[in-house]
């Protein structure tokens, strides 16, 4: 029977190795497709959540901290005192709360997927109108192939993107910070939580080495705000030149307008003096 229930264990475990990889398989293929249409600086971001974050998180983190609570010892025997001190200290598990950020920083990417869709369901339909429901294979390949320029529409959602990914970090890292009151983990902390009897010594398990997954994270998620913060200067600066050379061309679109009514008007003004001199001159010869 022990032998039994040992690989139920095993095979419980490893199940859920493989759905927790599978779900962050899954995002990444979402995220993937946004990939093939964001920027140089959007596909850094990428590699880097997913090798330095998830990747991470998955293999090591998890392994480092496994069951906290059950590691996380007081010198007392009363009874509540154990859970009601590892609740006060940490009210959040690191590794949820990891999890729970990287969702939401890579919820608002998801938005960029969903427009692309849309845009493409759209140019499908008008090749269908147009085409009478006789669309070739390739046509609709090259469509799903076809990147499209960070321009327009895509480009205020590609941007709202950003400026929501840059929120959620900076939320996250100061959420981090004033829960655990820095990023270093303690070795050592006194409880007066009731129904502790006096002020307790509680000792946590492996805290350098979770000071130092602390940093890394952290570290990752720092890398992340600079390469979302320089890729939105880049898509607001091209914007502006885009704009201004749009600008430039307008007065000499304008300038070549002018020159061709005026040539116009001086054209109108001799062909009305050719028909008085002829006029006049058909009149003499009646006369």
């Amino acid at each position: 029977l022990k032998n039994v229930y040992c690989i139920y264990l095993i095979k419980n475990t490893i199940n859920q190795a493989t759905a927790d990889r599978m779900s962050w398989g899954a995002l990444y293929a979402q995220l993937g497709g946004v990939n093939k249409h964001s920027t140089s600086l959007g596909k850094v971001w990428l590699s880097v959540l997913f090798i330095f974050r998830i990747s991470i998180l998955v293999i090591a983190a998890e392994t480092v901290w496994g069951d906290e609570q059950s590691d996380f010892t007081c010198n007392t025997q009363q009874p509540g005192c154990k859970n009601v001190c590892y609740d006060h200290f940490f009210p959040v598990s690191h590794i949820r709360f990891w999890c729970l950020q990287l969702i939401f920083v890579s919820t608002p990417a998801l938005l960029v997927a969903m427009h692309v869709a849309y845009h493409k369901r759209n140019v499908k339909k008008g090749l269908l109108a147009n085409r009478g429901g006789g669309v070739k294979g390739d046509d609709l390949e090259n469509l799903k192939k076809r990147r499209l320029p960070i321009t327009g529409s895509l480009w205020w959602t590609y941007t709202s993107s950003l400026f929501f990914r840059l929120l959620f970090e900076a939320g996250f890292m100061y959420a981090l910070y004033y829960v655990y009151d820095g990023f270093q983990m303690a070795r050592l902390v006194k409880c007066e939580q009731w129904p502790c009897p006096n002020k307790v010594d509680c000792f946590i398990s492996r805290p350098t080495e979770k000071t130092i997954f602390t940093i890394f994270m952290v570290g990752s998620s720092a890398i992340c705000i600079v390469l979302n913060v320089a890729e939105l200067a880049y898509l607001i600066v091209k914007a502006l030149l885009r704009c201004s050379a749009r600008a430039k061309r307008r007065p000499a679109f304008v300038h070549q307008d002018n020159m061709s009514t005026e040539k116009a008007q001086l054209q109108n003004e001799k062909n009305a003096k050719l028909l008085s001199s002829a006029s006049d001159s058909s009149s003499n010869k009646t006369v």
